[in-house]
């Protein structure tokens, strides 16, 4: 199957929160995305709402129950007891744990599994218990072992942090070995019977190679990159654009 793809919307709701306006509108945004087949919606609520607000999840929601059933919502965030509870207010689809500082401007590094596996357990039973599927973000660095713990918390998928491959849009002679540690990574979570999917930095410039190396990738989350485009083709275009990338037939 080829790789779905979830529009991330904070950044849209960042510029919506520059001023005290309702627009752009998240709720509108998200269903140009849909009409134009994007497989999902993503957030990240932060603790101090400055993009996505707590608001928006209800109405992101009956978005994709109303209108789009065949979607899904996937919501991401570090796993404090706030985020837990609204997360099985909103019952997403899919629940996506990072290790973020709540300071933190981004997510830039993927879980610690030796130091935060016993910790995550109980969370990811929790979530798993309220139907909700449940992905943790990982460094692609190759670590087979890493893997190996990231399953035993009893998650469905990891994905995988992009970011230095995104680093490196104009250098491939750099990308190469990146890209090959995360093709291992991918191919160890598979061995284990993990889902793969991918997220941060990722453009329809990147995104054929990484689907090259790793043909069974579930899903993508790309939400700046995808936004930069759509200021120059439209959102409906740009979503086109990333699933012909993603290797989708548009």
């Amino acid at each position: 199957m080829p790789t779905k793809l979830s529009v991330n919307l904070n950044a849209i709701a960042m510029l919506r929160n520059r001023r005290d306006l309702p627009w752009p509108s998240v709720e509108n945004i998200g269903r140009i995305a849909l009409e134009a087949g994007a497989s999902g919606l993503t957030v990240h609520p932060r603790p101090d709402q400055r993009h996505i607000r707590f608001s928006d999840l209800p109405v992101l929601r009956a978005l994709i129950d109303d209108e789009f059933p065949q979607a899904e919502f996937n919501i991401e965030g570090y796993p404090s007891e706030d985020f837990l509870q609204l997360c099985e207010k909103t019952e997403p689809e899919q629940v996506t744990l990072v290790p973020d500082d709540p300071s933190q401007a981004t997510s830039d590094h993927g879980f610690d599994f030796r130091a935060s596996g016993e910790m995550l357990k109980p969370i990811v039973a929790r979530l798993k218990r309220g139907g909700m599927r449940v992905s943790l973000f990982a460094d692609g660095d190759g670590d087979v072992e890493a893997v190996k713990l990231a399953k035993a918390t009893g998650a469905d998928r990891i994905e995988l942090y992009t970011g230095p491959y995104g680093g490196c849009f104009d250098d491939e002679e750099r990308a190469q070995p990146i890209l090959r540690d995360l093709g291992a990574t991918a191919d160890a979570a598979r061995d284990e019977g993990l889902e793969v999917n991918a997220g941060h930095d990722l453009t329809v410039a990147n995104l054929p190679a990484l689907v090259r190396r790793i043909p069974y990738l579930a899903e993508v989350s790309i939400g700046h990159g995808l936004t930069a485009d759509a200021l120059e083709y439209g959102m409906a275009e740009t979503v086109r654009r990333f699933r012909r990338a993603c290797g989708q037939d548009v």
